[in-house]
């Protein structure tokens, strides 16, 4: 009960230093946006560590994150082949090759009203369709390696990217297309010089959206077959062996890859739409 007693206080004082810090000056500087999420961070791992022996909680229902991170540095050489199957072969993979398809099909049906009234529906019906019943039945296609994985994250990103790029490319006023038409510009010579750049944020906003997708169909698709790697194969045989600190550490490493995923696009994003009123 002591340790639950000091977890609150622990809580209560990071609680009071987060709001200053996000109040003072140094919360609207770079520093400061990174150094209130830490503080966060580190106050919510306390108390979870705390909490949990503070309860003596079984280590098979929730572990401390002291056990996760020993696991974790005990298991580094398996995390990272588990990064290169799951993350880079099938994620990645799938995410370069579900986005551009995703982009050629955007371009294909804003420049056809037939494929914008026939496919969107279409597509939209395919993207409400669950991943765990799709996935099964795209590894016995393309089997068990990260090919078929790559298969599962093509379908899941392929529609976010179709349905932003085509809401960007629409995304200009009258007045802008009457300027480009006054300077006799065709339809690709508009493409390029107006609505490819005005539909940038929504673009961006599709593939922001893909980076997770990305990374949770690779994941889920290793469920249903793999071979003995990949973040997915051993979130699943490990929880059946109730290695619940291994299953946290593939977690966290799932975290982290997703965490940087995401955080290249965004980079990407604010250096291509600089002078977005978003990126101001």
């Amino acid at each position: 009960m002591t340790l639950v007693v000091a977890a609150a206080a622990i809580w209560a004082a990071g609680w009071w230093l987060n709001v200053k810090l996000a109040g003072s000056a140094l919360g609207s500087r770079p520093l400061g946006r990174l150094i209130v999420p830490v503080v966060f961070g580190v106050t919510l791992l306390g108390v979870w560590e705390l909490v949990v022996r503070g309860l003596d909680v079984p280590n098979v229902i929730l572990p401390p994150p002291s056990m996760i991170g020993a696991k974790f540095a005990a298991e580094t050489a398996t995390l990272w082949i588990d990064v290169l199957q799951t993350a880079l072969k099938g994620a990645l993979s799938g995410y370069v090759i579900g986005c551009a398809a995703g982009f050629g099909a955007a371009l294909a049906i804003d420049r056809s009203p037939f494929l914008q009234r026939g496919l969107l529906p279409i597509g939209n019906f395919v993207a409400a369709l669950p991943i765990v019943g799709t996935a099964p039945i795209l590894v016995n296609w393309f089997g068990f390696d990260w090919h078929s994985k790559a298969a599962v994250v093509v379908v899941m990103v392929f529609f976010p990217v179709l349905v932003n790029t085509v809401q960007g490319l629409a995304d200009t006023t009258s007045m802008q297309r009457d300027l480009m038409r006054t300077y006799s510009a065709g339809y690709w010579q508009t493409l390029w010089r107006l609505r490819l750049p005005a539909a940038m944020p929504a673009i961006f906003n599709g593939l922001k959206i893909s980076t997770t997708l990305a990374l949770i169909g690779a994941i889920v698709a290793e469920y249903f077959g793999s071979p003995t790697r990949g973040m997915g194969f051993h979130i699943s045989t490990e929880v059946g062996r109730l290695g619940l600190d291994m299953v946290w550490a593939e977690i966290t490493v799932a975290a982290l890859v997703g965490t940087v995923f995401y955080g290249a696009v965004a980079l990407m994003e604010k250096r291509v739409t600089f002078w977005h009123p978003s990126q101001r």
